[in-house]
């Protein structure tokens, strides 16, 4: 894990997100007690805000109460349902 300082990180922008790019981990460290991990945001994740990450669990929890879901109990029913997707 390669450790800088903010300052450091600034002055070599690219050459540590090159490596992190590369999977190295960097942590960034600003001031005393401020530490920042430095990772990738890969194309399968999407960032959600607290907000949007709530209305999408209670808008989940609607279409439970209304029927509209899977149900799936044993293996033979996880692999019908992954066939269908």
């Amino acid at each position: 894990m390669l450790v800088v300082s903010s300052r450091e990180f600034r002055a070599n922008q690219k050459s540590y997100l090159d490596k992190a790019d590369e999977g190295a981990q960097i942590l960034i460290q600003r001031g005393k007690n401020k530490s920042y991990k430095l990772v990738p945001v890969v194309e399968e994740e999407t960032l959600m805000s607290k907000k949007e990450f709530f209305a999408e669990i209670e808008r989940s929890w609607e279409q439970y109460k209304e029927g509209k879901f899977t149900r799936v109990e044993t293996k033979e029913d996880l692999e019908e349902f992954l066939k269908g997707l």
